[in-house]
């Protein structure tokens, strides 16, 4: 039997075609896993955490409330009295029944007394703003952005609860890229990748064809 031409080229073309669309199901499979298993995503919309987090950047999160969170955490907050709509990313520097303070001036900020080493910040020059002195409350949390020249957090919102929120408003505790979604990232990309080259082969057999069948159709001619 005479083989068609562009034969092979298609069915090269018909596996990497659903080789990418299963590698494509398989990121939307590989995702909702990782979410169900507690996790979660979020593109940094700002500059307040650099250079912790660039704004940009995919920062990943445990989810669930705040009873885990500790003094250094960098939490995803829900605050709908600091902003309408999203939540915040800021860095927990004290909780219930710590005193933060901060003098004008001062190379740190003092936590209970003592000062706080915040090797995290984008200027170690500048631990704050504006000085402030908060007993913060039970049951909350006085947060801050790395990039404290660049973040309107709670030492610069003094007039609402001492700037403090409720450690219930955490919604993630910021944690390094799961696996799971590295993978789905990989997967994805391979995904795409197989498919336009899929693609690709498939016009190139349908183009093989027509000039197969062009060829066929000339008619001998008689010398």
């Amino acid at each position: 039997m005479e083989r068609r031409p562009g034969r092979r080229l298609g069915i090269w073309a018909i596996a990497l075609l659903v080789l990418g669309g299963v590698l494509a199901l398989g990121v939307t499979v590989a995702t909702a896993v990782v979410v169900e298993d507690g996790y979660t995503s979020r593109s940094v919309p700002s500059e307040s955490m650099d250079p912790t987090y660039r704004r940009g950047d995919m920062a990943y999160f445990t989810l669930g409330g705040g009873n885990g969170i500790r003094r250094g955490d960098i939490a995803l907050i829900s605050a709908p009295a600091w902003v309408r709509e999203g939540d915040i990313l800021k860095r927990v520097v004290a909780l219930g029944g710590d005193r933060i303070s901060y003098r004008a001036g001062d190379p740190t900020l003092m936590l209970n007394g003592v000062p706080l080493d915040e090797p995290y910040l984008k200027d170690r020059a500048t631990p704050a703003t504006a000085p402030f002195d908060v007993t913060v409350p039970e049951g909350r949390m006085f947060v801050m952005g790395d990039n404290r020249g660049n973040s309107f957090d709670s030492h610069l919102r003094i007039s609402d609860h001492n700037g403090t929120l409720p450690v219930s408003a955490v919604r993630g505790k910021a944690v390094a890229a799961p696996v799971g979604f590295l993978a789905a990232g990989a997967a994805s990309l391979l995904g795409i990748v197989l498919f336009l080259v899929g693609g690709g082969l498939g016009i190139a057999a349908l183009v093989v064809r027509k000039r197969a069948l062009r060829v066929q159709r000339v008619p001998a001619v008689a010398w």
